[in-house]
């Protein structure tokens, strides 16, 4: 299940799925500890009246979420007309403080005044453990729900608008002892009261109104999140003197400010990109950890099949995703990210697979063993691409102290991998494993990022007054680029190689596989001119094989890729960026009209809700695998850009 609305102040981070519930509550970390991560955690919403209970996702309400424009506040209705009730939420993550907000107005559609309970439900598995060792109180002091372990704590709680707290509550066990949870103790109307439980444990409050006919009431609810109790109390005790509406109100005015620059830029857009164009800003923005960490998605939906999920830092998705903020003159975000990077720089010089938001490494399935070859479990490309973003970095802030900070301990170290981690057969960088995270191989995208980066290494270098590395990193590179031409374009298929696949014997043997990455890589990073012989025949190789049309210009990543296939024809899923990056070879290459027409059509598959997934099925244009992913909201950015008319 999508999720059509994330929230987030880089330490709290909640994600609402289609039926306008809480889906996914990451704390402390944005992309760590989801206490909310499985299917029986979803903190369930409920109405009863005229005698009767329905909950938002049993089937019986109409639906509807999106993100409020110009903020990261989201928006939900939802329509019972069996039973005459339309609930609308105002949901946000507070800009300052961890607490999360929902401001409930619920109308009574009926011609006579009625009762009507709103039930709100939690259901945690604190600090993502399957042990049952959580507890939960009720606060009468506080009117107030407690759910804690160890150094997590969550208070909940609310007022209606004559700031009277939830008049019954109720605390139990779920999932085990054959209970099913609190939510069933409002079957009747009414609360048990009870009022401590520890193990798997959830809680229910209630809120009653008489609502005339034709008439509304509203409900504040929050949530407050600490590493402690103390914090999570204090961080309740004062939105309940504020008020609700202030915090909603000072969160709007800080994104409002955020965006300054974005909205600089979509005023010089067409009308259409725009909503989509600052969406995907918000979007970026909700998923970047306060202490530097990108997450490429925190779309759970994927633990429900699979064996992990896309909670994590890759550095290659996370410099992509920070590339069109870059350019809009964002700041702390890159910053950030690159003492993030920093801080987890192997002592070699190289960064690893993944990391976890707090930055331990995330898990791996790459070996150091490779046949007959041992090498660290790496992706090359994701060191080279920091390396060169952090050098677009500099060069968009003109800031020398960043030099300072950055070049012996970041820069020299990086380079200096990439410039010794040269194959003697080849002259190319040596194998590691491709973007894909599939095939270990010389690929012709990171050999593209790996001279790319050298060569801006290089002009950092003559900016420290570096001349012995400038000259050595650049020397690397243009022989990079000599043996490139040499040996990764394929005169038979038209196209460059995916790559050159290392033998036991020390030799290597070409792999054609048609892969986007490879085209890409190859103009994108200078590796090729845009204009030379190779790009124009592998774009019309390319075309022809996945029979690309610009009215539908959906795009596989590679031939026959089988992740997350659904059909056996054709060669496997679209997906957004693979599209995304021919439309930023047509905006280079002056084919204006090929490149809005791809942009067209990605913006019309974001939906109502402005989120672009991973992937497409070709046939249905069924979103596929985790939504959003921000390396697909970031590509629409980038590729905006690159078509954005300059002021005159």
């Amino acid at each position: 299940m999508a999720r059509p609305v994330v929230l987030s102040n880089g330490e709290l981070h909640v994600g609402i799925n289609t039926n306008g519930l809480v889906h996914d509550l990451y704390f402390p970390y944005v992309g760590l500890e989801n206490h909310c991560a499985q299917n029986n955690l979803r903190h369930k919403v409920g109405i009863w009246v005229d005698g009767a209970i329905s909950w938002l996702d049993d089937g019986a309400w109409d639906v509807k979420v999106w993100t409020a424009e110009g903020a990261l506040i989201g928006h939900v209705r939802a329509i019972h007309e069996a039973l005459g009730v339309i609930l609308e939420f105002d949901d946000a993550v507070d800009s300052d403080v961890s607490l999360f907000m929902r401001n409930i107005h619920v109308i009574n559609d009926r011609n006579e005044a009625r009762d009507i309970r709103l039930f709100m439900h939690q259901a945690f598995a604190i600090g993502d453990t399957r042990s049952n060792t959580d507890t939960a109180q009720y606060l009468p002091d506080s009117d107030a729900i407690l759910h804690y372990r160890g150094r997590r704590a969550f208070v909940i709680s609310g007022v209606d608008s004559s700031g009277q707290a939830f008049d019954q509550h109720s605390i139990g066990l779920f999932g085990i002892e054959g209970r099913e949870g609190t939510y069933r103790d409002a079957d009747d109307g009414e609360l048990s009261g009870a009022a401590v439980e520890h193990g798997r444990v959830d809680s229910t409050i209630r809120f009653q109104m008489e609502i005339a006919a034709h008439d509304s009431a509203r409900i504040h609810y929050w949530l407050a999140a600490g590493t402690s109790t103390r914090e999570a109390l204090h961080i309740h005790k004062n939105v309940s003197e504020t008020g609700l509406e202030a915090c909603l109100q000072s969160t709007a005015l800080w994104w409002h400010e955020w965006l300054k620059p974005v909205h600089a830029v979509s005023q010089r857009l067409p009308k259409q990109y725009r909503s989509l164009f600052t969406h995907s800003a918000l979007v970026v923005k909700a998923h970047i950890d306060k202490r530097g960490a990108v997450i490429a998605s925190t779309d759970t939906t994927m633990l429900n099949y699979s064996r992990d999920a896309y909670a994590y830092c890759w550095p290659r998705d996370a410099a992509y995703a920070l590339w069109p903020l870059i350019r809009l003159g964002y700041v702390s975000e890159p910053r950030r990210f690159f003492e993030f990077a920093r801080r987890g720089l192997h002592q070699t010089g190289y960064l690893m697979h993944k990391y976890q938001a707090d930055g331990a490494l995330g898990s791996s399935w790459h070996p150091y063993i490779h046949g007959s070859i041992n090498a660290p479990p790496i992706q090359e490309d994701e060191t080279a691409l920091t390396l060169f973003m952090f050098a677009q970095f500099y060069h968009a802030q003109n800031d020398p102290t960043l030099l300072t900070e950055f070049y012996g301990n970041f820069v020299t170290p990086m380079a200096d991998f990439l410039a010794g981690y040269i194959d003697e057969t080849t002259g190319l960088p040596r194998p590691s494993y491709d973007l894909w995270e599939e095939n270990f191989i010389t690929s012709t995208y990171t050999t593209a990022v790996v001279h790319a980066s050298l060569i801006a290494a290089a002009d950092l270098a003559e900016a420290a007054n570096d001349s012995d590395s400038a000259v050595r990193w650049r020397s690397v590179a243009d022989d990079i680029q000599r043996c490139a031409h040499k040996k990764l374009f394929s005169t038979e298929t038209g196209h460059f190689l995916k790559g050159l696949r290392p033998l036991d014997d020390g030799a290597y043997e070409p792999d054609t596989t048609i892969d986007m990455a490879a085209f890409y890589g190859s103009f994108m990073f200078g590796l090729f001119d845009l204009s030379s012989d190779e790009i124009m025949r592998s774009f019309e190789t390319l075309k022809s094989t996945f029979s690309f049309t610009p009215d539908l210009p959906g795009l596989p990543r590679y031939q026959d890729d089988s992740y997350h296939r659904t059909e056996r024809s054709g060669y496997g899923n679209w997906w957004f960026i693979s599209s995304l990056w021919v439309a930023q070879y047509a905006a280079e290459a002056n084919k204006k009209q090929l490149a809005n027409s791809i942009i067209s059509w990605v913006e019309s598959q974001a939906g109502s809700a402005n989120m672009l997934a991973e992937q497409l099925e070709p046939g249905s244009l069924k979103t596929l695998s985790v939504s959003p992913l921000v390396w697909s909201h970031a590509e629409f950015m980038a590729t905006l850009l690159d078509t954005v008319e300059e002021p005159s």
